[in-house]
């Protein structure tokens, strides 16, 4: 007699690269603290990690600078040099402070910016500093070059590994790379973990490169 397990509920079963069989799972993710859809992506991984053994190491890379060889149009103009002083100020910060700073430098950064709505760096810059306990004088570092090269080059290093022609965030698992996805709104509890299983496995095919359909909503804070 068949067995029927329809009424069964099963728990998404872990993707994980070949070349790790143990331990947490090791995620890469990079961002631009200024790009809504990084921060709904980065919101789901946070989610996922809730229920999932994951190692996230949060890298910045730019928008600025992905887009620096294009004529920007007039709406850019004025988000990128904003944008530019955001991930001038984390790059600075993990020199300064270490990788252990980056990623709540991200959220006290990113909450002001995309649920609080603020496009003044001069106003949010300062708050997520003092957040964080972190001096202010750091406030600097957002209208400085000195540590522009440590910060193109995090930026590089995800962007060469899924190419020129995407944006943020880049998300790496094991040697498997993928722009994205983009999400409104960031899935909860296990429909959260069953896109990532989804996203993984498709992104761990060499031979897969793009699934799309136009965007119908802003991103939803929540």
């Amino acid at each position: 007699m068949p067995n029927d397990n329809s009424s069964v509920s099963r728990k998404p079963v872990a993707i994980r690269p070949e070349s790790q069989t143990t331990g947490p799972l090791k995620v890469d993710f990079w961002f631009d603290p200024s790009c809504p859809w990084a921060w709904m992506t980065s919101r789901w991984v946070d989610e996922v990690s809730k229920q999932r053994d994951l190692d996230v190491t949060w890298h910045v890379m730019s928008l600025a600078v992905l887009n620096e060889d294009k004529e920007p149009s007039e709406g850019s103009r004025a988000f990128f040099p904003r944008a530019l002083r955001y991930t001038r100020l984390v790059a600075a910060v993990q020199e300064l402070e270490g990788q252990k700073a980056v990623k709540p430098l991200y959220d006290a950064l990113g909450k002001r910016i995309h649920p609080g709505g603020s496009k003044n760096p001069d106003e949010v810059i300062p708050a997520a500093l003092a957040e964080l306990g972190l001096p202010s004088e750091y406030f600097k570092y957002a209208d400085s070059d000195e540590y522009d090269a440590q910060m193109r080059a995090s930026h590089f290093e995800g962007i060469n590994r899924v190419g020129q022609d995407v944006g943020t965030p880049v998300i790496a698992v094991g040697d498997s790379a993928f722009f994205g996805p983009v999400i409104s709104p960031a899935p909860k509890g296990e429909q959260a973990v069953a896109l990532w299983d989804a996203v993984v496995a498709a992104a761990a095919y060499d031979g897969f490169f793009e699934l799309k359909r136009s965007r119908t909503r802003d991103p939803i804070f929540d």
